[in-house]
């Protein structure tokens, strides 16, 4: 999907719903244009597997364009779903209300040339026992490259909500493992909610947003919405490189933003510099953060060169809190730098104490066409509600919309952009967006 085709022609005014023409927020060329020209391959089943179903579309071989002519929700039954096959848009805002939600398991990305826009996963413990090892995540690039991962959200994991991952080393020079890794991914207007904390990973306690793993390089992240994760808003591993502009990261609670290359994996191995370039973000606490926590915290042994500017760190009650602090008494140096280790150009750039109201109006899967969930975290947040989980029961578990069912009229859709020509997409509700109870819905009438 072209994000600035789309975001110039759609966006959302807090308060008053879906509507057109709104604000543009430019980027610069993503760096894939995935399955563009290819075949249409149709998602005709909720069947987690088979004929017609989304993993039968991942797994078919060539460029192609995934839509959707079911709606509803498609479980996974504690699987994860694996892609390998490269060259491939997967187009969720094709499909009919309340468009795809993935439970019960996660998505990792084995492959290049990828475009993912507006699916949610939803993973949940799903009743199993404290650290009895279901660890899945979200969503994870696995050694992967060439991907944008946009207007998504992403829930309940076990593991990482959202991830850049592979292997450390591969290889025997910083190139190599950096070409063997996951590199080259754009994570853009997502939402990473509610890590799972006291849970099934055999680890214990992994409320976790975004891991960046060693060596993972060109990753940036630009207008995402981390809230209520414990850790890893994200956390970049070592040597790897990283661009935030525009996020909010809402009620993180010991870690917000961290870096860490740690000795006890990098035994044998020359250690090298991380990068984190970061403009224009806001880090709000909440009701499950940590007392004085900062924007930005340092742990292990390897250095960190850091260019910031423009980033707002408040308490609760909008109090200012420090931008950097340390986990660990160790050798590890913040190298703060005068200018952007990654390119700024062609970025539409926010100043952080206008972004809030922006961010939320726009972040995750079908903004037109939000799922209960969603509009229950992007309230909460607004608000200053909500807490970290252990458990997706306490907010009330799975959804189980109805199927639905409507073709795909391709005539309809521009397919280099993937939006519908006649500028409404399915589902597309006018007026405020709100999650309200029976009373609530009488009081209104």
């Amino acid at each position: 999907m072209n994000f600035r085709k789309l975001a110039g022609r759609l966006a959302l005014i807090a308060g008053s719903g879906f509507v057109l023409g709104g604000h543009a927020f430019a980027a610069p060329g993503d760096p894939t244009h995935g399955g563009e020209g290819g075949r249409v391959v149709r998602v005709t089943t909720l069947a987690k597997d088979g004929p017609g179903s989304l993993a039968a579309a991942l797994a078919t071989k060539g460029k192609r364009v995934i839509v959707f002519e079911v709606g509803g929700v498609i479980d996974l039954e504690r699987s994860v779903l694996e892609m390998t096959e490269p060259y491939a848009t997967i187009a969720g805002q094709t499909a009919p209300s309340p468009g795809i939600t993935i439970v019960r398991g996660g998505i990792d990305l084995k492959s290049h040339d990828v475009i993912l826009s507006h699916l949610r996963i939803m993973t949940g413990v799903d009743g199993q026992p404290k650290l009895s090892g279901w660890e899945a995540d979200a969503f994870s690039t696995v050694a992967a490259h060439n991907v944008v991962v946009e207007h998504c959200s992403f829930f309940w994991a076990i593991d990482e909500n959202m991830s850049a991952s592979g292997p450390r080393f591969t290889g025997n020079s910083v190139d190599e493992w950096r070409k063997g890794t996951s590199h080259d991914i754009v994570f853009r207007e997502n939402i990473a909610a509610e890590g799972l904390a006291d849970a099934s990973h055999p680890k214990g306690e992994h409320s976790k947003g975004t891991l960046v793993h060693d060596n993972a390089t060109n990753i940036t992240f630009y207008r995402n919405l981390w809230a209520h994760n414990m850790e890893r808003s994200p956390l970049v591993k070592g040597g790897a490189q990283v661009l935030m502009i525009n996020n909010m990261i809402y009620d993180p609670g010991h870690r917000a933003v961290h870096y860490n290359l740690m000795n006890l994996e990098w035994a044998g191995h020359d250690y090298v510099t991380g990068e984190i370039t970061a403009v224009g973000n806001l880090m709000r606490a909440g009701n499950s953060t940590a007392p004085g926590l900062p924007f930005l915290t340092l742990g292990g042994d390897g250095d960190l060169a850091f260019y910031g500017k423009d980033n707002k760190a408040v308490d609760r009650w909008g109090n200012p809190e420090a931008m950097f602090g340390r986990y660990g008494v160790t050798n590890a140096r913040l190298i703060e730098k005068d200018r952007p280790m990654a390119s700024l150009d062609g970025y539409d750039i926010l100043p952080a104490d206008r972004l809030e109201t922006s961010l939320l109006s726009t972040v995750g899967a079908r903004p037109w066409d939000r799922a209960p969930d969603d509009i229950r975290v992007l309230f909460f947040v607004a608000e200053g509600r909500g807490e970290i989980l252990d458990d997706e029961k306490v907010v009330g578990g799975y959804p189980h919309p109805a199927e639905t069912r409507a073709p795909f009229v391709e005539k309809d859709w521009d397919m280099k952009t993937m939006t519908p020509r006649s500028g409404i997409y399915p589902g597309q509700k006018a007026g405020a967006q709100e999650k309200l109870t029976a009373r609530d819905k009488a009081m209104r009438q």
